[in-house]
Parts: structure tokens; sequence; C-alpha cells
């Protein structure tokens, strides 16, 4: 018996000194996720530090742990043998600073809310429930449309909303937040309208009949108006609606004009309406939208708070080949 580490052998001892818990974390998500770069997203690190600590915990316990298979890793014998047992670790290690996680994906029943924009990607919510019934197909899923009056913060202080994603130019301080990607400011007009053959002046483009989301309440000014507010410009609004996946509908079969995040016009492009919908870069200087995730102190250090956070950001990632920028935590 090793006096240094009760319970532990003298073989096993300088095993136990070459593991900490960090790298068990890393472990632990390797196995879950099956990918490096997935891996450095959700814990935050960049890909050569993650890739590093692959190659030591393959030195250290003498497997590779994770092998390729086509396109995919997968995990070797040993691995899945210490998934369990790495889970059980964290958990304890958890447990002994006061923060028990007590919380598996696989055996959960839990609610998660999440209020979210619907000028987002309209790929990104169905595939972020995709995401979730996998991986926790207990769980129930409730998503929300983003109420700009309804009061976000209160829902997520007394736990009626998980999470809330959208575009802020400027987060609410009292809330933690991620931020997940930038999108850059398009116009989508249809294939018909005189824009696509002649081009436009930002006096042009002000003159369009635009569509625009429903006004959220008296004196409400989306992303877009603000920025035109900011240049002492106004756009002529002739349609608001408030629903915004059918607005692109609307543009194919008329002259009016959309302007919103160039991940949701491309995303159209690549759809049924796609022969009919043309994209064009606005003749106003616009900056780019920043999407985030916020959320509240009651669930910053919950395992399942950070779990849906998690999946959040795995999510972004699958989708960041369509053109959203990324942006630095």
């Amino acid at each position: 018996m090793n006096s240094l580490y009760p319970g532990l052998d003298m073989k096993t001892a300088p095993l136990f000194d070459k593991i900490d818990l960090q790298l068990i974390r890393t472990l632990h998500t390797l196995l879950t996720e099956r990918s490096v770069s997935r891996t450095a997203l959700i814990l935050g690190q960049h890909q050569p530090a993650v890739s590093q600590a692959l190659r030591r915990l393959r030195l250290v316990l003498g497997d590779p742990i994770l092998v390729r298979a086509g396109t995919h890793m997968v995990p070797t014998e040993v691995g899945l043998s210490l998934l369990e047992p790495a889970g059980r670790l964290l958990d304890a290690a958890q447990a002994l600073l006061g923060t028990p996680r007590s919380f598996w994906p696989a055996t959960t029943q839990q609610v998660f809310r999440v209020a979210a924009s619907d000028t987002l990607d309209p790929l990104f919510l169905p595939q972020l429930v995709v995401r979730m019934r996998q991986l926790a197909p207990d769980s129930s899923v409730e998503l929300q449309p983003l109420n700009w009056q309804a009061p976000y913060l209160d829902d997520l202080a007394q736990g009626r909303l998980d999470l809330v994603i959208a575009n802020w130019t400027d987060p609410n301080e009292q809330l933690h937040g991620y931020p997940l990607f930038e999108d850059e400011v398009m116009s989508l007009v249809s294939r018909r309208h005189p824009a696509v053959q002649r081009g436009w002046s930002p006096e042009d483009w002000l003159a369009c009949d635009h569509v625009a989301p429903t006004s959220a309440y008296p004196g409400w000014r989306g992303v877009i108006d603000q920025q035109l507010d900011a240049q002492g410009l106004e756009r002529h609004i002739a349609v608001r609606c408030a629903h915004f996946g059918l607005i692109p509908q609307m543009v194919a079969s008329s002259l009016l004009v959309l302007t919103t995040g160039r991940h949701f016009c491309e995303r159209h492009l690549q759809g049924p309406l796609g022969g009919d919908l043309v994209m064009l870069p606005p003749p106003v200087a616009f900056e780019r939208m920043t999407y985030h995730q916020l959320w509240h102190e009651r669930s910053h250090t919950s395992a399942s708070g950070q779990w849906l956070r998690e999946q959040v950001k795995a999510t972004v990632a699958g989708l960041s080949s369509f053109n959203a920028r990324k942006v630095p935590a």
C-alpha cells in the first residue's frame, strides 16, 4: 500500500500522478463528442491544446482511446470502458467542491426551455433539437419565440427560461453571455427586382418597399433600424410581419426587400425558393450582427445548464461552414 495514496498500489500511484482533473474532463468530453474540434469548442480551448491532451492521454494510458473510422472518430474498447469511470470521477470532484453534478444526459428527464430569435439560420433550432434528443432522449425541449417586450431577465432568473439566443448589440450586463457567431447584413430580393439588373444606390435602397418584423412594442426599433438611426437614415417599411419565417415567400413573389443576416438569406437560397431569390449587399454600411446565448447566475454552475450551453455551441460549430463567422470567447 502506498502511504501517499491510500488504496493505490505502487504500480498505480505513478499513473495517478500524471493525470489531473482537467485531463479527465478532456477525456470525458473527447469520448462523448468523438471529435477534437468539438471538444475544443466545448472546453473553450484551442484545438492544438486538445490534440496535445489526447496525445498525453494515449501515452499515459497506453491506448489510442479514439481511432479514425472513415471521416469520423470512434472510441476503442479501452476508451469506452473509461467513459463511465471518468464521469463518476468528475461527479465526485464536483461533490467535493460543493457543486454536485448529478446530471446524466442519457437518463435525465429535465425540461429545457430556450427562447430564440427566428432570424437565426432556419436549420439551427431543428439541429439543436435533434442533437439534444440523441444525447438526452428522455428530456423535454420547449422552444419559445423571443418576445423583445417580455421580461426575459426575470424569466431566466425565475427558471421559466434556461437560455435566450438572439443578436444583441449590447447584452444585459446582469446576465452571463457567450458570443456564438457574427453574421454579415445582406438584403434578399426577388430575382425580378430591378436592383438585380441595375444595382442600387443608398437612396434607391432606402426608397424600396421593405419588409420587417412586427414591432415588439410602440417605438421599438430592430437591429437594422437602430443602425440606420445612428446614420440619420430611414428606410420605407411597407410590410411588417410577426412570422419571420414566412417573409422569404413574400419576397420571392413581390418587390419587397428583406434585410437580415447572410446566414438566414443563404439558407433560403439553398431551399425551394432559391430559384426565385437573389441576395444583394445593401448599399448602406452595416456592422455585423453578433448572436449571443445569455443565461442567469441561477444556472451558471449547474451541470444541466452547462450541458445545454455546450450543445448550443456544438450545433453552431456544425453550421459554421455556412458563412457564420465565429467570435472568440
